[in-house]
């Protein structure tokens, strides 16, 4: 297990899934780059903050400057944020999984 308590199996399904940032869909970077801004390294997420939901349906992978972003924030309000209006970050937007909990957080 991670330091998330996420499990190897899922880390692996949720790796497969989540290629891009399933906020903004920027295309993610494994490790730092050698050179250059760590924004689009990929980091997990929970997409409700509550650490103790280890599901597929509530870890996500997302982008440093989205993680950052979102912090403790509740999702429903995060989505609202000066930061995703400024990027185009919507309900619309963002990822099935992350549709699905936006559902349940509004």
């Amino acid at each position: 297990m991670n330091n998330w308590g996420i499990p190897p199996w899922l880390e692996d399904e949720v790796r497969k899934r989540d290629k891009t940032c399933v906020y903004c869909g920027v295309k993610m970077a494994e490790r730092m780059p050698p050179r250059g801004p760590r924004k689009n390294v990929a980091t997990w997420e929970h997409i409700i903050n509550d650490s103790s939901i280890v599901t597929r349906e509530n870890i996500a992978r997302c982008c440093v400057a989205c993680n950052a972003s979102k912090g403790t924030r509740k999702l429903s309000d995060w989505i609202e944020s000066s930061y995703c209006k400024k990027r185009g970050i919507t309900k619309n937007t963002v990822a099935e999984v992350v549709k699905k909990a936006l559902r349940i957080d509004a």
